[in-house]
């Protein structure tokens, strides 16, 4: 019995890390399609979301199956209660790239500013830290989750120079087509800025995994969640 939880065990991570990869790879085609102004690019990524959600919505199902048939414990129960709420980070995730691309689909050329280092630099950086908290899943590394949290720092700082790069275009922007473009760069940092948290968020869920505990961020002190 045991060897056969294991084994639905190694599914759900397989299909967790699955689900990953597909959101990794949404972004990226966001990010492309928001740097090139690449209009179909940015309607097949719009579509691909579609994918990601029913992917969510399958591992739920199997987690709750998991729940309902074999009764985990202790460890066993946080790590598939870690999971529902990593595929929900992971979805909203998608929701990020997705938003990303609506942007670039609006975009009818590259405008000037659209190759911001920052934002180039933030894309790089969240993408970085969607694969460590996903390796730190796989691996059971807390160290690696641990530096997920510090990389969101960087991702703010990041954005707070993206901010300022951007306001000081608008504020030199002459005509309104051109301060729709730089607001539209704005709102494209803000979904980058918030995939990172999200990404602190699961790397905060695999700490939890192994510790039986998860930051309070209202508090900034480590709580201990029923079923240690």
């Amino acid at each position: 019995m045991r060897k056969q939880f294991e084994s639905k065990l190694n599914e759900l991570r397989d299909e967790i890390l699955k689900m990953a990869a597909m959101v990794e790879q949404q972004l990226q085609q966001a990010l492309k399609a928001l740097d090139e102004a690449d209009k179909d690019l940015a309607r097949r990524v719009v579509q691909g979301d579609e994918a990601v959600n029913a992917e969510r919505f399958a591992i739920e199902d199997r987690s709750l199956e998991l729940i309902a048939t074999q009764q985990p414990v202790a460890r066993d129960l946080r790590l598939v209660v870690a999971v529902l709420n990593m595929i929900v980070d992971l979805e909203r995730m998608g929701d990020q790239a997705k938003g990303i691309a609506k942007i670039a689909s609006r975009m009818a050329a590259p405008q000037k500013g659209s190759h911001l280092p920052e934002l180039k630099q933030m894309g790089e950086l969240v993408i970085a830290m969607l694969n460590q908290c996903m390796a730190a899943y796989a691996q059971n590394d807390i160290d690696l989750a641990k530096l997920v949290s510090s990389q969101d720092e960087e991702v703010d700082d990041l954005y707070a120079q993206a901010f300022s790069r951007i306001m000081e275009n608008m504020a030199e922007a002459t005509k309104e087509k051109k301060v729709k473009a730089a607001y539209d760069l704005l709102r494209a940092g803000q979904e980058l800025e918030r995939f990172g948290d999200l990404a602190t968020n699961i790397a905060e869920r695999v700490i939890f995994i192994a510790t039986g505990r998860i930051k309070d961020r209202s508090t900034e002190a480590d709580t201990v969640e029923e079923g240690e």
